[in-house]
């Protein structure tokens, strides 16, 4: 980064602190005491999150554009950082100091390599978040998933584990080859990989089907990491097998980076030569499927990490409907939405590790009444579990809300019913679980083993030595801190004030442009949208969180309701084939990989009606 300096120099910084804080604890980190290693990978995470609050209140006052190695943006590489791609890596620092504390009592064995996996796998975050490159963007993608591999096998010893490892690495290398194709094509065309040379292009040129094949093409790599459904199939078997701190990670911004990198290509480089109305139709379609498969299978689950991975990827499909109005005020309603999932369901994964090493297992129906004698996680588990639904004031309420009411004005009424269903749904059967496990609610469920097509989470091992007779503070307060900053989201306007003016900046494609290639200022003349709580909103909210309640006790009571075991009997035959569908066979979801790329390139080559 040659002769960058002042704000230019954070971004450039932010990706390479943690790569040489990885460095230095895997040359040193076998002749250090745990404890220094542990200290210094949250200190370079926390350095990291310090440099991405500088650089967005930098990007407060327009993008802040580093043309590295002092080459101009035509030729070189450029890093533009505007408020959403700075919140986006802020986001992810955070979430890995929360990680890392919390996994300082959590391995026994890890010595140095797992904290510096964990800081690889920000840079990697950290890049993607902040290129305006598209194969730069492809380069750090692969960072990331290759470390992420790594941390889903980590325990080598376990055969599931690697099992998981695979899944996730093959599904996700497909994807991201036909990423590598997308960019080949799109490079034949215009000469051009950064996204505003790419755009400045492509507005130059007629519209033709080889630019909407390469969109789609590339889109691919970035939704298979988003889980979006038919991609989805690799994320529940690598969340049921991931060292939890991990799965913090995985769920709590990579998923989600793979949704903003889609809108981030194309608003700024594809909107301009594929038609916005057959890109809304697009995600309107595969998010709806999203949400409603996410939903079904995240009620089905007893393994509680696999039923937190299918809330992932039910929520995916509500970001998807939400970024897909490809206006701001959307854009506002999913950025708020993704980030008060952010803070609460890392939360929630948290306390599924919590379960997981004081009692040894996630399976619901075998945990039972196990949690009687706890005491400060049978209240947050559910405050989780209501938070999840959208229950006001979180910020996962108000980022529902305002998405709400986004999709329906841009043409999709019926949407809000599938926003308070998935929200219901996924919010529900965490609080099932909860009330299972630390209230002993409902009869004792059969302690019979998972049929073959249902996975349980009694075999799962302790990632500590020896069950925790007490939660360690160092695990307790992450938990805290994550639903209060969920909470903080939906209370402290400035927050909600904030996302609108980045939502603003994120599709004002001019102003993007402008600035990474020097002409202008990058001023976003896009109105800012409307994020405060409104009547509607809430009664919503509490719509979908009392709906939640009681799909959780329907769940512990309904054994002995004659009409409730008929429909659950008539719907056994579906649940059966589409949990058949989640088969673990790699060449099935290999299969679907395919059958995803060419169920999208359809939807954005058929002609609206």
């Amino acid at each position: 980064m040659t002769g960058v300096t002042g704000a230019a120099a954070l971004a450039p910084l932010a990706i390479t602190v943690p790569v040489v804080a990885a460095c230095a604890l895997l040359a040193g980190g076998s002749r250090l005491p745990r404890r220094v290693v542990d200290a210094a990978a949250t200190l370079a995470a926390a350095a990291v999150a310090g440099l991405d609050v500088a650089l967005l209140a930098a990007a407060e006052q327009g993008p802040v554009v580093t043309w590295t190695g002092g080459w101009s943006p035509t030729v070189g590489v450029t890093l533009v950082a505007d408020p959403i791609g700075a919140g986006v890596a802020l986001t992810a620092a955070l979430l890995l100091v929360c990680a890392l504390v919390f996994s300082w009592r959590y391995f026994d064995t890890a010595e140095a390599h797992f904290p510096a996996l964990m800081l690889l796998f920000l840079a990697g975050m950290t890049g993607f978040a902040l290129s305006g490159d598209l194969f730069d963007m492809l380069v750090f993608f692969e960072l990331m998933g290759a470390v992420a591999y790594a941390l889903t096998g980590f325990h080598t010893e376990d055969p599931l584990s690697v099992q998981g490892a695979l899944s996730f690495g093959v599904v996700n290398s497909l994807g991201a080859y036909v990423t590598l194709f997308g960019i080949g094509l799109i490079y034949s065309r215009t000469g051009q990989l950064g996204l505003a040379p790419l755009s400045a292009a492509l507005a130059a040129r007629p519209v033709d089907a080889l630019v909407t094949v390469a969109f789609t093409l590339v889109a691919t790599g970035f939704l298979v990491k988003a889980a979006m459904v038919p991609f989805h199939f690799w994320l529940d078997d690598a969340h049921a097998v991931a060292p939890t701190p991990v799965c913090v990670m995985f769920s709590g911004i990579m998923v989600e980076l793979g949704v903003y990198g889609v809108f981030r290509v194309y608003i700024v480089a594809f909107g301009v030569a594929v038609p916005p109305g057959t890109v809304h139709r697009a995600f309107l379609v595969l998010g709806t499927l999203t949400g409603v498969v996410g939903a079904v299978m995240c009620l089905a689950q007893r393994h509680l990490k696999r039923l937190l991975a299918y809330s992932t990827i039910a929520h995916t499909g509500l970001f998807l409907l939400s970024l897909g109005t490809l206006d701001a005020a959307g854009t506002a309603g999913g950025a708020l939405y993704v980030a008060g999932h952010a803070a609460v369901k890392s939360a929630l994964f948290l306390m599924a590790g919590v379960i997981l090493n004081r009692y040894g297992s996630v399976d619901e129906i075998e945990l039972h009444g196990r949690g009687r004698r706890a005491t400060l996680l049978p209240w947050l588990m559910p405050l989780g579990a209501l938070a999840l639904a959208g229950l006001p004031p979180f910020g996962t309420g108000l980022g529902k809300a305002v998405a709400e009411e986004a999709v329906a004005g841009a043409g999709a009424p019926w949407a809000v019913a599938l926003f308070v269903g998935v929200s219901a749904a996924t919010g529900g059967a965490v609080l099932r679980a909860a009330l299972r496990i630390y209230w002993g609610v409902g009869p004792l469920p059969d302690h019979r083993p998972a049929e073959d097509d249902e996975t349980s989470g009694e075999e799962e091992h302790a990632e500590v030595g020896s069950p925790l007779q007490r939660v360690p503070p160092t695990m307790l307060v992450p938990i805290g801190v994550l639903l209060l900053g969920g909470l903080a989201l939906g209370l402290v306007p400035a927050f909600a004030d904030g996302v609108a003016g980045a939502a603003a900046r994120f599709v004002d494609r001019g102003g993007y442009v402008t600035a990474a290639l020097g002409t202008g200022t990058g001023s976003a003349p896009v109105a800012v949208p409307v994020t405060e709580w409104t009547a509607t909103g809430v009664g919503l909210g509490l719509l979908s969180a009392t709906l939640a309640v009681v799909v959780a006790l329907l769940a512990v009571h309904g054994r002995g309701q004659p009409r409730l075991i008929a429909t659950a009997q008539a719907l056994q035959p579906a649940l059966t084939g589409l949990r058949r569908l989640h088969s673990g066979h790699i060449g099935d979801y290999v299969t679907w990989l395919l059958v995803g790329v060419a169920a999208l390139g359809a939807l954005l080559v058929l002609p609206l009606s």
